[in-house]
């Protein structure tokens, strides 16, 4: 059967991902060439403030497409499908079926023939769920549909190695200064550099000066100790809706933590987390489970304070240290 002239798709295109490339790879099948319509920065900001800007994205497609591939702006949810004369197909997943039938209507109604409607299957990820931009952002998967932190992993409990303590004594993330006796110096900078996503603080230090700031992180973990010492006086915890216990000895990471810090990212409320033993290591699952754009705080002795802003470069990270701990079950 010959193939079709050229075909049109349309979509945001945000983070890149092996979806995008199948439903893509289905359009070159089909078309000798093959228009992508990208939702402009307008569209994006509508849906979402943690889509990446349109060149971001526009230029991740341009890498990966060869020269039967050309990108363009959207500035609506049609594009030129209505009206363009020269295109004789268009591409779409079962959630958007119903705006290519749309389309095809308004053509009929400015005398055009209507365009053949590709529908191209899901792709779906380790879980179970359909490989997507939402599900990205939502830092349960990375772009090929691998899960950042699966069931298994997840039961797992990991025991720090000891060639590992240089590497995570250093910040991971920008270091803000400030004298330790105040630590409202580093907290005040590094609260000028946050994403707009949610705050989670580790450590009794971080939290409690969060708190006399007046500001009540979405995510708090305390163990009552700073340092390896005992606090004389315990953080006030009054200011969260939700207190959760959690149980994870020094040098480990349990699954008592990591359960207690997924529910804690699936609770509207602030949420503070209570350690029995040590939170010191909670920011490697922080990143595995939080959404992109989180920002993650916690002390640096002697410095000063750590953000660091949950990105694929951040979870990527923690995936290699966690690799490198024992798993003792």
């Amino acid at each position: 059967m010959a193939k079709l002239e050229r075909c049109l798709v349309g979509g945001t295109f945000d983070r890149f991902h092996a979806g995008h490339q199948a439903l893509l790879n289905t359009a070159l099948d089909i078309a000798e060439l093959v228009e992508v319509w990208i939702a402009n920065d307008a569209m994006s900001d509508a849906k979402s403030p943690f889509i990446q800007p349109f060149e971001d994205r526009r230029e991740a497609i341009l890498v990966w497409a060869d020269e039967r591939i050309t990108t363009h702006e959207l500035t609506d949810a049609d594009g030129p499908a209505p009206f363009r004369k020269d295109c004789d197909s268009i591409i779409c997943t079962p959630e958007t079926l119903g705006n290519c039938q749309s389309i095809n209507e308004k053509r009929l109604g400015n005398g055009l023939l209507p365009l053949e409607i590709i529908e191209a299957p899901y792709c779906m990820d380790d879980g179970g769920g359909i490989i997507s931009s939402s599900r990205i952002r939502a830092g349960l998967i990375n772009r090929e549909g691998k899960l950042w932190l699966n069931n298994d992993e997840r039961a797992k409990t990991y025991q720090f190695q000891p060639q590992l303590d240089a590497e995570l004594k250093e910040p991971a993330g920008e270091l803000f200064l400030g004298p330790e006796d105040v630590p409202e110096v580093a907290m005040s900078a590094a609260m000028e550099h946050i994403a707009p996503g949610s705050l989670i603080a580790v450590g009794d230090v971080s939290v409690a000066t969060l708190l006399d700031m007046d500001i009540v992180p979405d995510i708090a973990l305390v163990d009552g100790m700073t340092k390896r010492t005992e606090l004389e006086d315990k953080v006030d915890l009054s200011p969260f809706d939700v207190l959760i216990d959690s149980i994870n000895p020094a040098g480990q990471i349990t699954p008592s933590l990591i359960d207690s810090i997924d529910a804690a990212l699936h609770n509207d409320q602030t949420t503070c987390i209570e350690v029995e033993g040590e939170e010191d290591l909670a920011p490697i699952i922080i990143h595995l489970l939080a959404p992109l754009g989180t920002n993650v705080i916690y002390g640096q002795p002697g410095k000063g304070v750590v953000l660091r802003i949950t990105e694929f470069d951040a979870k990527e990270h923690c995936r290699r240290i966690l690799s490198r701990f024992e798993v003792i079950n």
